[in-house]
């Protein structure tokens, strides 16, 4: 559908733009009306965005389709305050299981969304039309289920405003260890954007058959949720410190595998070690953000640390496509190391950092 090449991947990249735009709203909405009410508008939300999407597929219409993408992105918005809402139910301690064991559900979506689309994409006259529909329906059984839960209800701080408003933004951004969450994620998210935004592309161009990207997209969704069972315990052991550094290792061997061969093979060993190094950084550093603020400081820290991370990922997302039209396969995945190296330097710095204090 797209009339240039370079915008291939535009669609994709406005998921991730909306993902971005609706960060602080969401906040703002979940702190007013409570994590229910507030998830319950972001399914709404949903079901509009394949009713959109789904219409620009059935009227060859580009732009259409990219603005149903971005409301899927706005949708998703919500969906990544669950890990926090599970985090907020729970003691200290097991703050680290409860968000991986929220993110272990992607294991159901790992099987059940590729097989998805590819049972639905040659539904009706329209390819790929009815796969966009079927969101709607998710999004209905996603808003009766959020109907049923009980979730955090609007808090109603004291009126004191330095409890009521907690620390100033930038003095929270200034600790080190929110930093570290920052990049940990946000080098997660990138790394995984750009691999998966590509390689259905680069796999059409290396003349893979249409169906071979559905089963890399697979594995690669596996890769990501099916160690969240233990990650959090993971973190609870060896500490996340440790979890972060191996997330990093993971993500260069990724790097070595997509840049050695473009056979099956190596999409599918590339893009699962890629899910792997995404769930380590990812819970490594939400875990970590919900050690630096304060009770009151919850909404606004949430809300600064996603929307910066899905920023950086949809700004990667966007240029995915060029870089994929310029530079090739390789090149999507070597521009990636700077990014990496520095994350890499950083965990370094913290574990040594801490080690000093504690002695």
């Amino acid at each position: 559908m797209a009339s240039d090449k370079n915008l291939a991947t535009l669609p994709i990249a406005m998921i991730t733009v909306g993902t971005a735009a609706m960060m602080i709203p969401a906040s703002i909405i979940l702190k007013r009306f409570g994590q229910r009410k507030g998830f319950m508008i972001g399914t709404v939300i949903g079901v509009l965005s394949g009713l959109v999407s789904w219409y620009g597929i059935i009227h060859q219409s580009f732009w259409i389709f990219a603005i149903g993408n971005m409301l899927l992105g706005a949708y998703q918005g919500f969906t990544q305050y669950y890990r926090f809402a599970a985090a907020d139910a729970v003691p200290d301690a097991a703050k680290s299981k409860a968000i991986s064991f929220v993110i272990a559900a992607g294991v159901i979506a790992a099987f059940a969304g590729p097989n998805l689309a590819r049972f639905t994409q040659h539904s009706g006259s329209v390819p790929y039309a009815y796969s966009y529909f079927s969101i709607i329906l998710l999004s209905i059984l996603a808003l009766g289920v959020i109907s049923l839960l009980k979730l955090q209800k609007p808090v109603i701080l004291p009126a004191n405003e330095n409890i009521k408003k907690g620390r100033p933004l930038k003095e929270i951004i200034k600790n080190r260890d929110t930093i570290l969450a920052l990049l940990s994620s946000a080098t997660a998210f990138v790394v995984m954007g750009m691999a998966m935004t590509t390689t259905p592309i680069a796999m059409h161009g290396f003349g893979h058959s249409s169906d071979n990207p559905a089963t890399v997209i697979q594995w690669h969704v596996l890769g990501m949720f099916l160690p969240s069972f233990f990650t959090g315990m993971l973190i609870q052991k060896f500490g996340v410190y440790r979890i972060i550094f191996t997330g990093i290792l993971f993500l260069l061997l990724y790097i070595i595998i997509a840049v050695s061969g473009t056979g099956f093979a190596n999409f599918v060993a590339a893009l699962f070690i890629v899910g792997l190094g995404w769930n380590f950084l990812f819970i490594g550093g939400s875990s970590l953000l919900t050690k630096v603020y304060r009770t009151e400081e919850k909404e606004k820290t949430q809300a600064f640390n996603d929307f910066t991370v899905f920023a950086a990922m949809g700004i990667s997302s966007f240029f995915a496509g060029s870089i994929f039209n310029h530079w090739g396969w390789n090149g999507v995945n070597l521009v990636l190391l700077p990014l990496l190296l520095v994350t890499l330097i950083a965990v370094i710095r913290m574990t040594k950092y801490n080690r000093k204090a504690v002695h």
